[in-house]
């Protein structure tokens, strides 16, 4: 049996929000971050703020609080495209995700109640299906439980730099531009000049969907100068840099590798993408870049001890040239996905679980 009538599930509006909601929405979040990602900084209170009060030009969030007996004990994030932004035919359909209950009201229908305020929120928006990134095995098992399909993996590798070897990286770099291919590099630190980045959306647009992605179900992925502005926008106000390393044949990209630094977290760089034009592939352009990358790095940031990146599991050149780096795997995120109305039925059937009387078993 579960307390699910006890449980009420209310919006959090971070700009309307009293300083008592802020109060214990900040002591969950702790309690949660313990939980969850304890290798990990907190952003401070007012920081923390700042960010849940960013909007993005792009996609809209939700934020949805779960309560039990008056004590905030889950949470949930549903994020999409937002209306009149291009190609949001193409997304309209999808909704992501995120949350988590803590570990003392688990099992007592807290996920279950937010889930349903998720199930109600896709049909009112007309959405049909539902994403979910997860690490923990207890969330791989609930979403299992509630038929959700696992459509994909990532790793997420970590690397010390003491462990770099600096020559191994200058013969990668030195190796992947020569004047046998004919190829320049194009080196970025601090930002990337919005006119660069315009004529750059296109291409990495194109690397990005040649990735492996499983099995996700997915609109084509976009890179969009909104979105550069206003990161750029957020690291402006807060300090931190974005690194881009290019491999050109001409005009045309023929490898790129990307980067970004938090002053807020001064001890750690969080690699994005690195991609190899499919013409260009097998010729050690992608070390070359990410060794150029990690070199940048290293001589504007010595302070660094920490790179983080994350690679799909099905990925073999990229998780080998990383292996040969040094890196390890941190944690494995597992994306699923669910229809709107599998959702809903397996959130009946749970709830006509809970109503159901349980017959005690007669002892053998």
């Amino acid at each position: 049996m579960t307390d699910s009538h006890l449980i009420e599930v209310s919006v959090f509006d971070p700009d309307r929000a009293s300083a008592a909601q802020w109060a214990a929405y900040h002591a969950f979040r702790r309690a949660r971050h313990a939980e969850d990602l304890p290798d990990d900084p907190l952003l401070d209170d007012p920081e923390f703020e700042e960010v849940l009060r960013t909007s993005s030009p792009l996609a809209a969030s939700h934020r949805f609080i779960a309560s039990e007996r008056g004590v905030l004990a889950g949470n949930m994030i549903l994020c999409h495209r937002r209306e009149n932004t291009p190609d949001h035919a193409a997304f309209a359909p999808f909704v992501d995700v995120f949350g988590g209950v803590l570990t003392t009201h688990r099992r007592r229908g807290v996920a279950t109640a937010l889930l349903q305020t998720a199930h109600a929120f896709m049909t009112d928006a007309a959405q049909t299906t539902a994403t979910f990134k997860v690490h923990h095995d207890a969330s791989n098992a609930f979403l299992r439980m509630l038929g959700a399909t696992q459509k994909h993996r990532m790793m997420e590798n970590r690397l010390s730099f003491d462990q770099l070897d600096a020559p191994l990286l200058a013969h990668w770099e030195a190796t992947a531009a020569t004047p046998s291919n004919g190829l320049r590099w194009e080196v970025h630190a601090g930002r990337v000049p919005m006119a660069r980045l315009a004529s750059l959306m296109a291409p990495f647009s194109h690397l990005i969907n040649e990735q492996p992605l499983g099995s996700l179900e997915m609109p084509r992925i976009r890179y969009e100068l909104e979105g550069y502005e206003s990161w750029y926008a957020d690291m402006d106000r807060r300090g931190g840099e974005h690194f881009l390393v290019l491999l050109l044949d001409g005009d045309e990209v023929a490898a790129m590798c990307d980067a970004s630094w938090d002053r807020r977290t001064p001890d750690r760089v969080h690699q994005g993408l690195t991609a190899v034009a499919s013409s260009w592939r097998g010729r050690g352009l992608a070390k070359g870049v990410k060794a150029a990358m990690l070199a940048l790095v290293r001589r504007r940031h010595p302070q660094t001890r920490l790179i983080i990146t994350h690679n799909a599991n099905v990925n073999a050149p990229m998780l080998s040239i990383n292996t040969r780096l040094g890196f390890a795997v941190y944690r494995e995120n597992t994306l699923y996905q669910i229809d709107r109305d599998a959702l809903g039925a397996a959130l009946a059937r749970r709830q006509d679980s809970a109503r159901t009387p349980q017959r005690p078993t007669s002892a053998m």
